[in-house]
């Protein structure tokens, strides 16, 4: 384990996929470097890659992402992973685990990125497509995925917890009269399929242009203002309102949205502030000052 975290040594990944996918027995095997947190992901020779939960959470992502994304792969403009195999537990590994096919591209960043109005305009239309998916039969938010498309209500406590310890760092008034603010509405609208966790590590570049999501873990069925936070996490002031425009949703989503922001940059600025992890904490106060400069824009703080 490595901070809660199972790590999964290569030789075990290779051992399973010689006993249970013999075809691609001795094809080698590498760890991807931005592997993400809820799985150990390999490559897999030029064409796969593999991807085994790192705690039992994340179980109930594997057969969740099999049967849904070939689903909404052709009902959107970017690609998505492509399942191949899904494999079983072993003396070794005690979890389901899944083989997609390998997609080419960088993780979207300021340096791989061509233009960045335009890549905010191509995140909105893909937002935009999933949101218009076929819905039938899917997964409602919930557990599965960490209440991503929930109500906020679920993390009021976590917030509040968090805020409270953050009073030398941040004005934690002003975020939790944002935090109330998001609290105050909810989505009345038909359910949308959300994605989940749509940040600048889950968005692949090729090109200098967006050309795919990946990491559907967390995707599931409800509210679409989860899908909203890299407004903030990763867009400056004039690209975020290049997005906004081209997202069109409602003031009240938005403020959800901010909500969301909020609260997973809280819990970050926290958590790493007892752990002395500069780089998230500094990552963590810039998402908190975005979303208070869009607050003071808004009139929502004086």
């Amino acid at each position: 384990m490595s901070g809660g975290r199972l790590v999964i040594a290569p030789d075990v990944v290779h051992k399973m996929l010689d006993a249970q996918f013999p075809e691609w027995a001795g094809l080698p095997l590498k760890r991807v470097g931005q592997e993400g947190w809820d799985n150990n992901t390999f490559r897999l020779g030029d064409d796969l890659k593999v991807r085994l939960p790192s705690d039992e959470r994340y179980v109930p992502q594997v057969e969740k992402e099999f049967n849904w994304l070939p689903k909404l792969a052709n009902q959107l403009p970017i690609m998505v992973p492509a399942p191949v195999a899904l494999g079983r537990p072993s003396a070794d590994y005690p979890w389901p685990w899944s083989v997609y096919r390998w997609i080419d591209g960088e993780p979207a960043s300021y340096s791989s990125i061509r233009d960045l109005n335009q890549f905010a305009r191509d995140v909105a239309a893909y937002l935009q497509a999933l949101w218009s998916a076929d819905v039938t039969g899917a997964p409602l938010a919930g557990k599965h995925s960490f209440h991503r498309g929930g109500g906020l209500i679920i993390y009021d406590d976590e917030t509040r917890f968090c805020l409270s310890g953050l009073t030398d760092e941040i004005d934690a008034a002003a975020a939790l009269l944002i935090w109330e603010q998001a609290l105050q509405s909810k989505w009345n609208q038909p359910a949308r399929w959300v994605h989940g966790d749509v940040s600048a590590g889950n968005l692949l570049v090729k090109n200098g242009a967006l050309c795919a999501a990946i990491d559907f873990g967390l995707c599931a069925v409800g509210d679409p203002a989860c899908d909203l936070v890299i407004a903030w996490k990763f867009f400056s002031a004039d690209d975020r309102e290049v997005f906004k425009t081209a997202i069109d949703l409602d003031q009240a989503t938005w403020n959800r949205a901010m909500g969301w922001s909020l609260w997973k940059a809280a819990r970050s600025l926290y958590y790493s502030k007892k752990a002395n992890i500069p780089h998230q904490q500094r990552a963590a106060r810039t998402v908190i000052e975005a979303v208070f400069c869009d607050a003071r824009h808004l009139g929502m703080l004086t």
